[in-house]
């Protein structure tokens, strides 16, 4: 049960309590300091930033438990933002496209590796830019490796085309900006011909397929396609900032472009978004009663690999190292030093700019709404994942320790106790003295055992996967650290062992 905490100086602010998402995952509360120092980033994003109103929040282990609006849905009314306003998303409409073709490919309705063309006739007397060019497949739409140019100022202005202009634009043909599948490069008309493959496929236009496939399903009935359908007290209207003041932008109805950057939706039911991706990760056994399988939306972070690299978004950036980043399917993937695995995307649209940070190892999602155009909060996003990291707030879930890895490192002990892998028995690939004798391993465990003595092997291990783990003993002279990694045999033997003292 959400209750309010604040709502004066047209800010708000709404906390909740956590449930675990799964038996894996602690339950967290995020201390004052560390949301006083969130509020900070954001205050000032908005400020610097010449935002009229913002909404952000924060959802862990399947809940939301903090959200916050500052400032004001619109300038003439002054009606403050709240975590019900609704704001128009842009391209983070993107992975609601991109998980509706998976949906339908798991339904065997298409299939990834297929001609968009076999979906989408007009393509197919498309002239491409090279004799040796690939025609273009429903994954390289996805995937952003199509061969077209980045359309940003373009596209986003396209999402009220009616679909017959749509249709009558892909007969004429589409430019290249190169050969598809050698090269990332974002498109929006790529993801427009998502939607309109969706439509085609499932029988039913884009915009009520999206709503029966996720929005229905997962509650987020305040959610859609139409802006102008939504009660005007609840939206939040779009404004440019040009020549040191507000101006109002039009707003964009719901056409072929949709499916690229068209969903309107609040922080309460996006929560419920950010959330059911994120339950997604670990990987575990039990029922999978979502609108698409878990399996599916990890699917959601497999690219093409295109890597590239890239500065960490907002003020932590400068100082921390760079990252390897590919487009995933409507997520970008990246590897973070700090952060580890992290899925995000940011919308960039007339009146409007979003953006939203899913770390899954974690459990935690970030998102910013906004209503200025292209306002890019991609910088306190990623500043307030900081800040949970840097108060230790980003717990992974527990991989369970199973019997193949527990009987490994009860063998471990023993070969470390008694100075030889003989005392373990028959636990060892067929690698293991191959890779270094009988004879070798005595003499290795005796020179650490003369380093740091004997050690308390008591401690448990931590296990990595299900069949390779890392564990640190307390020994007489220091400490020693180690790994062990199991073979793919039935059943699974020692490959590996790695034991080393512990260096300060």
């Amino acid at each position: 049960m959400r209750s309010l905490l604040c709502c004066v100086l047209g800010m708000s602010a709404v906390i909740a309590s956590a449930e675990p998402a799964s038996a894996t995952a602690p339950t967290r509360t995020i201390d004052k300091a560390t949301l006083g120092k969130i509020d900070q980033i954001f205050e000032d994003y908005a400020l610097d930033a010449h935002v009229p109103g913002l909404v952000y929040g924060i959802v862990a282990d399947g809940q939301l438990v903090y959200v916050r609006g500052i400032g004001v849905q619109d300038l003439e009314s002054k009606r403050p933002v709240t975590p019900d306003t609704l704001f128009r998303i842009a391209s983070m409409t993107k992975a609601f496209t991109a998980l509706t073709v998976l949906k339908l490919r798991d339904d065997d309705k298409l299939h990834l590796d297929a001609l968009a063309e076999t979906y989408v006739p007009e393509m197919r007397k498309w002239t491409y830019p090279t004799d040796d060019s690939p025609r273009i497949r429903v994954r390289d739409l996805l995937n952003h490796v199509a061969g077209f140019v980045t359309d940003d100022p373009w596209g986003d202005r396209q999402t009220p085309l009616p679909d017959a202009d749509f249709s009558q634009m892909l007969r004429d043909g589409i430019p290249f900006a190169r050969a598809p599948s050698i090269s990332y490069e974002y498109s929006n008309l790529g993801f427009a011909l998502l939607g309109r493959i969706v439509t085609n496929v499932s029988g039913h236009p884009y915009a009520d397929t999206i709503a029966q496939t996720l929005l229905r399903p997962l509650g987020m009935d305040s959610s859609g396609f139409h802006a102008d359908a939504a009660p005007l007290e609840r939206r939040a209207l779009g404004y440019r900032w040009e020549d040191d003041q507000w101006r109002l932008e039009p707003t964009l109805g719901h056409g072929a472009f949709g499916a690229m950057g068209g969903l309107q939706t609040s922080a309460v039911d996006y929560a419920k978004w950010v959330a059911y991706l994120l339950s997604a990760w670990p990987s575990r056994d039990g029922s999978d009663t979502g609108p698409v399988r878990r399996s599916t939306v990890r699917e959601l972070a497999q690219g093409s690999n295109f890597p590239r690299l890239r500065e960490r978004f907002g003020h932590t950036g400068a100082d921390g190292c760079r990252q390897a980043v590919n487009y995933g399917m409507g997520m970008n993937a990246t590897a973070d030093c700090d952060l580890g695995l992290t899925l995000s995307h940011g919308g960039g649209y007339p009146g409007y700019g979003s953006h939203v940070l899913l770390l899954p190892e974690y459990g935690i999602g970030i998102f910013a709404l906004a209503n200025r155009t292209y306002a890019g909060p991609s910088g306190p996003v990623w500043d307030a994942a900081m800040a949970l990291h840097k108060a230790g707030l980003l717990a992974a879930a527990i991989v369970p320790v199973g019997t193949d890895l527990d009987r490994a490192y009860q063998a471990v002990r023993a070969i470390y106790t008694d100075g030889t892998p003989a005392a373990a028995g028959d636990v060892f690939a067929m690698n293991f003295l191959l890779d270094r004798d009988m004879d070798g391993w005595r003499r290795d465990l005796a020179a650490l055992h003369t380093k740091v003595g004997n050690c308390d092997t008591t401690s448990v291990v931590t296990a990595t996967s299900r069949l390779t783990g890392t564990f640190a003993w307390r020994c007489a002279h220091g400490r020693l650290s180690g790994s062990m990694e199991l073979a793919p045999t039935q059943p699974p033997r020692i490959q590996e062992i790695k034991l080393a003292p512990t260096t300060p």
